[in-house]
């Protein structure tokens, strides 16, 4: 549980606070878990409109009182480390919320709602299947997260669970990265490489040093923009992987031992990261990581 918790808790405040922000997608048609009609059904009390389809692992909805739903499915590379992570969620939900199990979906949940006088109104289910792991939150606006909520949600997630195997996650298979580039910044005895979404894959290790390889499709103008911007980041030019290329490192904020090289070419921006998790020889530094981003660049 630990090398889970730490992985997370790492790319959240990485990626919170450190990665430049790009301009919003438009929003998806579909949802490859749940459809509009089911959703509806099991859901008549609530209009819910899909805002966005997080590249196959999740869906973000919105209700005309400004609810907001989202639905977040994680595939593990084994049911050991889906029972794992599993588990962190369950305490990380029960330290705000009491929790009751949930029976005949998956191979065991748990579900509850916030108390009456909490500032935030939240009712949250998350179920184990095999080696998926589904969660879904409500937040609704202006009354409480009762059971009136949480029993429509569990009906969602009892459809929703039936169709998690079209996660776009994948494990052993990246299109931007291979085990290979984790020479000299990964433990390669204890490598997980997974594809995480459209364009997006990252690799862990055992102590859960991190790193990732992102690729949207962004105007020159904008990737120019973003090497200009101030931060709490110091930056390099690497006019050798493009004039729009540029590296971030020793940041004042988020993971201090991060780096993260960006390029562009043909429309598309690329973000190459490395996160260690603690000091590392190859923090504060773009050099090493240089070789790893134009092995990516070469692919746009």
């Amino acid at each position: 549980m630990r090398t889970i918790a730490r992985l997370l808790s790492g790319l959240v405040l990485f990626l919170a606070i450190a990665a430049a922000p790009v301009p919003p997608a438009r929003a998806a048609e579909t949802c490859p878990f749940i459809s509009a009609q089911e959703l509806a059904r099991a859901m008549p009390a609530l209009k819910w409109s899909l805002i966005s389809n997080q590249d196959g692992r999740g869906c973000i909805y919105q209700a005309g009182r400004g609810d907001t739903m989202m639905l977040t499915v994680f595939r593990n590379s084994d049911k050991d480390r889906a029972r794992e992570l599993y588990t962190t969620f369950v305490k990380t939900l029960g330290e705000r919320m009491p929790l009751d199990a949930v029976s005949g979906i998956g191979d065991e949940g748990q579900r509850g709602t916030s108390a009456a006088g909490a500032e935030r109104q939240e009712a949250a289910i998350v179920i184990l299947s095999g080696d998926y792991i589904l969660q879904i939150t409500v937040h609704p606006i202006g009354r409480r997260a009762d059971d009136a909520l949480l029993g429509p949600l569990t009906e969602a997630a009892r459809i929703a669970i039936a169709s998690v195997s079209r996660s776009s996650e994948r494990f052993g298979d990246c299109e931007w990265l291979t085990a290979a580039d984790a020479d000299g910044f990964l433990d390669k005895s204890t490598l997980t490489v997974q594809r995480t979404g459209a364009g997006s894959c990252m690799m862990f290790d055992g102590e859960a040093n991190t790193m990732i390889a992102a690729v949207i499709a962004t105007s020159r103008d904008t990737a120019i923009g973003m090497m200009k911007r101030l931060g709490p980041c110091k930056h390099v030019a690497i006019p050798e992987l493009g004039s729009e290329a540029f590296g971030q490192h020793s940041c004042t904020k988020g993971n201090g031992n991060a780096v993260t090289i960006y390029v562009w070419k043909n429309g598309r921006q690329a973000s190459i990261v490395f996160a260690p998790v603690k000091p590392h020889p190859e923090s504060g530094s773009v050099e090493r990581l240089k070789a790893v981003a134009g092995r990516v660049y070469g692919k746009l």
